[in-house]
């Protein structure tokens, strides 16, 4: 077995086992100092549960790929420290403290979205940034003047994607999970291992939290939320390795293996939930950041699936996406490939408009 792959697996094990570790320790404080995440009418849920899982990620990753890096220290450089991986050190420790805050004390989203575009601006500032489309829409090479700005936007976007489709049980978690698997693969395929090994370690504490996230009993003590602390710092984390892959860098990456809309491509439902329910928004006269039920998990819901069954579902709406634009993108450009995409993603919510319609004429029916 290639000495990579079985750190690959040993840091996932190692995450996983440090998850199940510091979760019930975190579940124990938040009973403690009684920090639950209250249900309100815009929630799902009906009992207060603690929302400080998210705490947890970040100790469980690095811890695990501290150990893979200190014993292929001897042998391999797996971590090279420079301008960039420093300024990401920094910018997503300031991600995880702001979401920490948010969740125990809370803050304003003025204040959560100026941290966001600070902590994003620090990638392009270490020349990290999006330089190339590869001929989306017919665009190559970017000029860092458009690059920069373009990439801070795209990080602060992703990461609310994600912190916004946190609206279930398992869902943010479960979509990060099918991200990262996908940014795992991509990145050990081109043979850049560092990532892939660390990405391996966040994906083992996510499925340690989807345990006590999905099956814990709220009753004893034993379900808990990821909360900001944990969505944020997903949605950060991703909006990165998109960037980090996208990026034309021959010196970390010769030749693509994957289309450049690959990785964007595996967090495509939550960035297409983002704009629909914006625009929708708008439409209605509404701010595009007012919280409400717009999201797709609320109209799975409407449309008369009970939470587990829209998890499934959005799950596998992203698992086809991802499966369909590999194949398309071999005999398809990027460009129609995403117009594709729209097509079939409007198509969609169309139908569920009609089953939503259908559920509740029959609950006014009923009534």
């Amino acid at each position: 077995m290639n000495i990579y792959v079985f750190w690959i697996v040993a840091v996932f094990l190692i995450s996983v086992a440090c998850g199940f570790i510091f979760i019930p320790l975190i579940l124990n404080f938040c009973k403690e100092k009684q920090l639950y995440d209250i249900p309100n009418a815009r929630k799902i849920h009906r009992n207060a549960i603690p929302r400080l899982g998210g705490v947890a990620f970040m100790p469980s990753m690095f811890i695990a790929f501290a150990i893979a890096v200190a014993v292929l220290g001897s042998t391999d450089r797996l971590v090279t420290i420079n301008v960039w991986s420093l300024c990401f050190m920094l910018s997503i420790v300031l991600i995880y403290a702001m979401g920490i805050i948010d969740d125990i004390l809370g803050l304003s989203p003025t204040v959560k979205f100026a941290v966001q575009i600070v902590a994003a601006c620090m990638l392009p500032l270490s020349y990290l940034y999006i330089n190339n489309f590869y001929g989306f829409m017919g665009v190559h090479e970017i000029p860092y003047a458009i690059g920069f700005p373009l990439t801070a936007l795209a990080i602060v976007f992703i990461d609310n994607a994600i912190n916004l489709i946190d609206g279930i049980d398992g869902l943010a978690a479960s979509l990060t999970i099918i991200a990262l698997a996908g940014f795992m693969y991509i990145f050990a395929s081109q043979e850049v291992w560092s990532y892939a090994i660390l990405i391996s370690g966040l994906i083992g504490v996510l499925l340690a939290f989807l345990y006590f996230n999905l099956f814990g009993d709220a009753s004893k003590n034993r379900k808990i939320f990821m909360g900001d602390a944990g969505s944020l710092t997903l949605g950060f984390i991703l909006g990165v390795l998109c960037v980090k892959y996208s990026m034309y860098n021959p010196k970390t990456i010769v030749v693509h293996k994957f289309d450049f809309i690959m990785p964007f491509t595996l967090l495509i439902v939550p960035m297409f939930d983002v704009v629909r329910v914006f625009i929708v928004r708008i439409w209605h006269g509404c701010s595009p950041f007012l919280a409400d039920k717009r999201h797709i998990h609320h109209k799975f819901m409407r449309a008369g699936l009970s939470q587990h069954k829209a998890l499934c579902c959005i799950v596998g709406l992203a698992l086809a996406y991802i499966l369909v634009n590999h194949l398309l993108l071999k005999v398809l450009t990027n460009t129609y490939v995403f117009m594709i995409d729209v097509v079939a993603y409007i198509a969609l919510n169309l139908a569920l408009n009609h089953f939503i319609r259908k559920n509740e004429l029959g609950q006014s029916q009923a009534s």
